[in-house]
This record gives C-alpha cells, structure tokens and sequence, in this order.
C-alpha cells in the first residue's frame, strides 16, 4: 500500500506571535492561548496534550492524555501509577508535552520533569470524577494484556455491583504528575512556513530567558 500526500498544502495566517506583543512570562502566555481556543474553539479538546516519555526499552514513545491543572508550578495529569507510561517517569521523569491547537495554527512544546503530586490532592481529585470513571480507575490494570474485552466489562460490572452504594476511595496505584517545566515554545502558524516560534527556557536563577528560533 502506498499513499504519495506531497500535495496535500494548507496555508497558515490565522496569527502572528512577535516579541513586542507577548508577556515575557510563558504562565501567562499559555493562559492567555489557552482560554482563546477554549473560547473560539469550542469543538477541540483544547485540554488534550501529547506526553512522550522514554521507555525502559530505550524508545520514545508518545499518547494523548489531558490536563487537568496548570498554574506557574507546572502542569498536572493524572493516570495510572502502573502504567506503561508511569514505568517510563519513574525511570526517565524528563519528559515532553505538546498541544496541537489546530483551528487556531497553534503548538505548545513543553520540556520538563515530572514527579508525583500530593496524595492529597490526586484523593480530592479522584472523588471529583463521576462513579463510572472512579470505576474505571479500579477495573483497568492498565498497559497489561489482557485475553478480549470482556475481562474489562466483567471485572466493571462486579465493582458496579460491589459499590453501587458505598462510596470507593482513590487506588494507591493511581494518581497526578506534575511536569515542572524547564523550557516552553509557543509555535504560531505563518504564511509561506516562516512560523513563529518563541521559546522560553528557564535559567539558573530560575527566570526565563526568552529567544525567537528560525522555523
């Protein structure tokens, strides 16, 4: 099978992103991104972001999942402390997340550390959740094989049956990262693929330094 997509061609000039526009502190540009697709883009999932993460097989390896929480201490998810990707982090915690923003010509690169929030709050989090996704959380040994789909409806509908009235509290093996950020690019798409791309890096006094890369 082969499928030649040379022609495919779209033109960006939704946006510009130059120095003399932007706040030099990169919390307050995501922000302001943020809440601007949020609100003309009601159609995209503005809070999903792709974490890559280096293997204990020694490959990259990337998936989607969404964030949940960002402030100037960094950004927080949430998953499986056992998973594939939780393997990874406890390994290698410098990782990559990236937003693709499409309707608006947007990307956010973040390069950081990640490490595990608070108990606390990964409790107060999970009890917000609806029941079926607390469920989830128990009845998914996440990234290990399993023999067909039934083993994940049978061992959901025991738990439904199991605490369909009392309450579940969070699993010990499942909870927050904070990525602590160390470098962040705001891509904006141009015409004629001269993009913008401004990029933050933190520096040893733990300011940001701010510089303008070639696209």
């Amino acid at each position: 099978m082969e499928k030649d997509l040379g022609n495919y061609r779209k033109s960006y000039d939704k946006g510009s992103l130059l120095e003399q526009s932007i706040n030099k502190d990169p919390f307050d540009l995501f922000q302001l991104w943020f809440n601007e697709v949020d609100t003309h883009f009601q159609d995209t999932e503005t809070n999903a972001m792709t974490l890559s993460t280096i293997g204990n097989d020694g490959f990259p390896k990337s998936r989607v999942v969404l964030l949940k929480k960002f402030s100037s201490a960094g950004f927080v998810f949430y998953t499986n402390y056992e998973s594939e990707k939780a393997r990874a982090l406890a390994d290698t915690p410098q990782c990559c997340l990236s937003f693709h923003w499409e309707g608006a010509e947007r990307q956010v690169i973040i390069k950081g550390v990640a490490d595990k929030i608070d108990p606390l709050q990964s409790d107060a989090y999970f009890l917000s959740r609806p029941k079926g996704s607390q469920l989830g959380a128990w009845a998914s040994k996440q990234s290990t094989v399993i023999d067909n789909r039934a083993v994940l409806d049978t061992q959901l509908e025991s738990l439904e049956n199991e605490y369909k009235i009392k309450p579940l509290k969070r699993p010990e093996f499942w909870g927050g990262y904070i990525v602590k950020p160390v470098e962040i690019e705001f891509w904006q798409g141009r015409a004629n693929r001269l993009h913008d791309r401004i990029r933050f890096k933190l520096s040893a006094n733990n300011s940001w330094d701010m510089d303008r890369l070639s696209p």
